[in-house]
Formats: structure tokens, sequence, C-alpha cells
């Protein structure tokens, strides 16, 4: 089969497109034969092994896959943390799910990382509620554009956005933000209680790091929360002082979407299903869309990744291993 491989850490430079054996599934896994992979920020860090996670060389990067399997079936799955840039790839049983009629691929790659942790961020890390101020960090990017419509459709009083582009601006605009802000701005703090009227913020959806989530941090609200899930700037935010977080009634949390799969639900099997049980729901009724990105072929990744990096991409991305 046609891949890209990773035989050294580093930037786009190390994606080479190589000819591998077909997987094999083992107990507890299956064999998708790809349509489409999806192509995420958390990529480039697997390629110079920033990652939570961290990868072992030789690698096939890429988390998510959709596709059918041998008995036909059409899945979108998360691979092993990698193995999805690939004509083939292997997932495990518990995180492949069926598709439903009408999901096309580029929204069952949407939903499957990004959708979940827009879900996850909102529902459980924030636990948002009806009339709060939510403001949504990277508003034009895969998780961005699922968390400003889910807010809104969950009752967000006031849903403000960032972004750094007057395009990108816009589309958090047509996709239901109140307002959007300039994430370039000097000052992050003034920025957002302007963007809510003079008042500081109820929920705070992170993946910027730096500055970012330092003056976020200092826009909160009492009982205000920040959920922090990503590092796109490559800089470590302050340590947070806990002390501060008790004079001020604020919290911060951490996600990281693998850890949705070891928790339980009592209907769904684990909070993953659930979420993404949720979100194809809401999907097949018309209420969320995914946001295209741009689709890439093999011999292009290396073109997607360093659009990654320059943050020069909008919605959800996705890989074609046919061409």
């Amino acid at each position: 089969m046609r891949a890209i491989q990773i035989t050294e850490f580093g930037g786009p430079e190390v994606l080479q497109q190589v000819d591998l054996p077909d997987p094999v599934a083992g107990e507890g896994e299956v064999l998708i034969t790809v349509s489409r992979a999806g192509l995420n920020y958390a990529d480039t860090h697997q390629a110079e092994n920033s990652y939570l996670a961290k990868m072992e060389l030789p690698l096939v990067p890429g988390g998510e896959v959709v596709g059918t399997t041998a008995d036909g079936r059409r899945v979108v799955a998360l691979t092993k943390n990698s193995g999805g840039y690939a004509e083939k790839a292997v997932a495990p049983l518990l995180t492949t799910f069926d598709v439903p009629d009408g999901v096309d691929d580029l929204t069952a790659l949407s939903l499957i990382v990004q959708g979940a942790t827009a879900w996850l961020l909102l529902r459980k890390s924030t636990h948002m509620e009806p009339g709060e101020s939510v403001v949504v960090h990277a508003a034009a990017g895969g998780v961005g554009t699922i968390a400003v419509q889910l807010a809104k459709l969950w009752g967000a009083g006031r849903v403000i956005a960032t972004a750094s582009s007057e395009e990108k601006r816009k589309l958090a605009l047509d996709l239901g933000a109140d307002v959007a802000v300039d994430s370039r701005a000097a000052d992050m703090t003034a920025a957002l209680k302007e963007a809510n009227g003079g008042r500081r913020v109820d929920v705070v959806l992170d993946m910027t790091g730096g500055a970012t989530t330092d003056q976020s941090l200092v826009a909160l609200a009492p009982f205000g929360r920040l959920a922090f899930y990503g590092m796109a700037s490559r800089e470590r935010p302050k340590p947070v002082d806990l002390g501060a977080l008790l004079v001020h009634s604020t919290a911060v949390a951490g996600m990281w979407l693998p850890h949705a799969l070891k928790v339980r639900d009592a209907e769904h099997g684990t909070l993953a299903h659930r979420a993404m049980a949720e979100l194809f729901e809401l999907v097949v009724d018309g209420k969320l869309k995914a946001v295209p990105g741009g689709e890439y072929g093999l011999g292009e990744v290396r073109q997607a990744h360093e659009d990654l990096r320059s943050r020069r991409t909008a919605g959800k991305l996705l890989l074609d291993p046919s061409r």
C-alpha cells in the first residue's frame, strides 16, 4: 500500500511517501480501506515527537480515518495514535464507529476528533450552562468551528470567537458567534472583556498557550472556567497560581481526548461513544455542520503540515490516500 512514513523526527521535511506491506488486524481490531484520513494540528506534534503520547520510529502518522471494512461497513475510526496516512489502516474496535446514512466523509472525520473534543470541553471540562459567555480561541479551526455551533445550540448567552484574519473571523460569525476578536490582540484580557460588554467571561476554550492562555485566565469572571486542550503556539503558559484561583473563584481544566475512551457511560459504553452518538444525531437533524478546510493527496502532505503549522488553514483538512 502507499503510505507516508517518518524515519526521523522533525518538521514537514521528514514526511516521506513510501510503499509498505498492508497492516494486519489483530484481536479486537479491524482493517479499514481508507477513503479519507484526517489532518490535524496534533499530527505536526507527532512528526517532531512533541505530542502527549511519545512516538516510536518508523512511524506512519495520522490518528483518524474513514473508510470501509472487509464486511462492507462504512466506519470512522481512531487508530492507535498513528497509521492513518495510508491506503489501509488498523483501528481498535473500541474506537471504530459506524457512520450513519447521510453523513459524508468530511463530517465523519470532523466529528471523531474535533467534534468530540468540542463536546467534551463544553459538556465535561467546563460544564457550560445556558446564558454563560463562552470564548472559543482558534474559532475557525476544526475544534473551534464545532465548538461555536455547539455553544450556541446549548444556549450560550454570548459566544466570543477569536481568529487571526478577517476571513476567519467572518467564518466564526457565520457559524453563530456573536462577536469575533483578533487573536493577535496585544491585551487579550481587555479584548475579551470589551467583547463581552465590559464584563469578565464565564468559559474559555483554549488551545493556543503562551500569553493567550495567561491573559484569558485573567479575563475569567468569578466561577469562570478555562479548558486547556493544546499548545499551538508551542509556548507554555505561566504556571497556574492556585492562590489566585482561590481569590477569584476560577478553575482550569485540562483535556486530552483518549481519556474519554476510558470513562464509562451507562447508556453508550464510554464517554466518547456518548459524544459521537449525540453529534451524529445533531448532524442528521441538520443542526450541526462540518466546515471543509481543504483536501490534500499523499504527495501534498508536506504542504498540508506547513499550512497547519503556519495557521493558514480553517475548518477540517482531509488527506486522500488514492492520490
